[in-house]
Parts: C-alpha cells; structure tokens; sequence
C-alpha cells in the first residue's frame, strides 16, 4: 500500500470513528444547518420582498434598491415596502417575500400591544423591547458569532502553528524567551482587557476579531511546540539534515503534518470559546456596535425584561445550543483521531 493510500486510509477510519459517535454526528448536521442557514439570513428574514414581477418587469429589491416612482409612487427615495402606500401600489403585482419579512433591525409599527411582545402566529418568537422581531435577530446574530468563531479559528491556527512551530524546531533563546512571554501574555485578564479597550475605541467586528485573536492563539502554540521539540529529536529528522533537507522542508513536510493533527482537535473549542467571548462582551454591552444582531445583546434583553420570560429563553436556548454542538463536534474530532496508530 502506497503512503497516499495509507493516508487515505487514515483519514477514512477517522470519519468513520466519527460518525459512529451519534452526538458527535448530528452536532455536526445541526452546526451546518444553522451555518447555512444564517449565511442566507438575508433571504430568510428581510424587509424587502425577493422578487416583484409589475407590468411585464421583472425587479429584485433584495439586490438592488428601487425608488419609489419605478413602482408608480410620488418619491425618488428608495422604496420602503413595509409602507401602506407602497403596499397599494404593488397591490395588483406579483411579490414574493422572505418567510420573516423582518430584518434584524426593522422596526415593527403594526403591533397589537407594547413591545415586547410574546410570540404569536406573526412573530414566532414574539418581539424586544425596541419592537424588532426575535426571530430575524436571531438568525442575523447566528451569522455573526458563526462567522466570528471561524474566523478567529482560522487566524490563530496560523499564529498559533507558526509560533510554536518555530519555538518547538529551533528552541535555544527564541524558545526560552518566547514561552516567557506567552506565560506573561496567558496572566492578563483577558475580559476585563476588552472591557477597557472598549471603553474608549468605537468597537465593530474586526476590532473585537484583532483584540480576542491577541490572546486566542496561546494554546495552540504550546500543542504545536511540544509535538516540534519531541520530532525534531527523530532518526527520520536527524537524518534529513544530514543529507542537507533545508529547514523548510523539514517544518512544512516532515514535522508540521503530525502537528497539525493535534491541532485540528482544538478547533471546535478555540470556536466555542471565541463565540462565548463574543456573547459575554455583547451582554455587558462592549461587543458590536448598538443595534447590531448578537445573541449577547438578546440575552441582555431578557435580563432587562423579566415580565417578557421569552427573550430570555430564546437566548439562553440560542447559545445554550450553539455553544454544545461546537463542543460536542469537538469531542468527536478528539476521539476520532485518537483512533489512529499510536
């Protein structure tokens, strides 16, 4: 069997080490499905209709933003649909809305009674306090700590990796002085950092990414190190450098790919702990920006609204689920890659 086989091999008893792991399994088809779901949140939850076919034209205005007078009305200003005059304008056309014809921002104007209100046949998650439906913040507030937690995944893998790695191949002083650092750096109050750097800088998504991925990286650079200090020692290392392999060669061929199946385990909870930083920053109220969909921010709602029990079982269930499909998926992993040879 050659090495590309074996490694398939490998890789197959891994998958299916996985899937036999039922929670594991379906963790993972639930953390897709609300992936996918929240990255089409525009189509699933918006103000503006999909599709609207008006006297032989075609118009989407999910895509393109229309003046009124296109469909017949008095202003040049975009046309706002949730308007009773615009309604009657495009009364004998075809119009498909989204399922929730709400953004994550849309003030609702037509409630029965005060905001907040309990869900019902037209808000299946009812409405805050500020009259915007649940369910389409919801949905909105998946997409950004979704994308959040991959993102910062992605960038302290390579930090991370690359840290380590070099800490771990070269050791000497840059070892010495790089885990004394990364030991000084671990000691700071991560939230509480945040909080103060808040306080004073606008803060936005890419802020809140660079100041959580500051710190985010140090777990991964110690897995990566130990696993470089133990394969640099090998025969197979060893005898690389004597027939002259560049060190390059070495890191990226040789030593990086065992490394890196390390470091594949750490994802799920390098994930679940950005979206739990998220979540705690938005409910103090030092994460994204005011009126921004977060699940930190809902929870913050239900707190603030203890007459209204819904929004407080809608984010505590929201993150509740969120966070145990990434650890769950990342137990997986672990076992799953445990199964190889030893």
């Amino acid at each position: 069997m050659g090495l590309g086989s074996w490694e398939s091999s490998l890789w197959a008893l891994r998958w299916r080490a996985f899937c036999a792991n039922k929670r594991a399994f379906y963790s993972l088809w639930v953390f897709v499905i609300l992936f996918v779901m929240s990255l089409f949140a525009g189509f699933i939850a918006n103000d503006k209709p999909l599709f609207i076919y008006k006297d032989s034209k075609a118009y989407f205005p999910i895509f393109v933003s229309y003046p009124e007078k296109v469909f017949g009305g008095d202003f040049d200003t975009e046309a706002n649909y949730n308007d009773p005059d615009v309604k009657k304008l495009l009364k004998n056309a075809f119009v498909l809305h989204a399922p929730i014809p709400y953004r994550y921002d849309t003030i609702v104007m037509d409630l029965d009674s005060p905001a907040p209100t309990s869900p019902d046949s037209k808000h299946i998650l009812g409405t805050d306090d500020q009259a915007r439906d649940v369910a389409a913040r919801l949905i909105y507030g998946y997409r950004v700590s979704i994308l959040f937690g991959l993102l910062l995944s992605i960038f302290s893998v390579i930090i991370g990796v690359s840290v380590g790695a070099l800490q771990g191949y070269y050791g000497g002083l840059f070892d010495l002085f790089g885990q004394r650092f990364i030991e000084i750096w671990s000691g700071v109050p991560i939230l509480f950092l945040l909080i103060v750097i808040s306080s004073f800088l606008a803060p936005n998504f890419w802020w809140i990414l660079a100041l959580v991925l500051v710190f985010s990286w140090m777990g991964l650079a110690g897995v990566v190190r130990a696993e470089f200090l133990r394969g640099r020692n090998m025969d197979y290392i060893k005898a690389s450098r004597a027939l002259g392999a560049l060190d390059t060669r070495i890191i990226f061929y040789h030593i990086l790919p065992n490394a890196l199946v390390a470091t594949i385990t750490y994802i799920p909870f390098i994930m679940a702990g950005s979206i739990a930083t998220l979540v705690s920053l938005d409910f103090l109220g030092f994460g994204m920006p005011v009126g921004s969909a977060s699940l930190g921010e809902l929870l913050n709602q239900g707190k603030n609204n203890l007459s209204s029990p819904h929004l407080a079982i809608v984010g505590f269930l929201s993150v509740s689920l969120l966070l145990s499909v990434l650890v769950f998926i990342g137990e997986g992993v672990r076992d799953a890659f445990d199964t190889g040879p030893k």
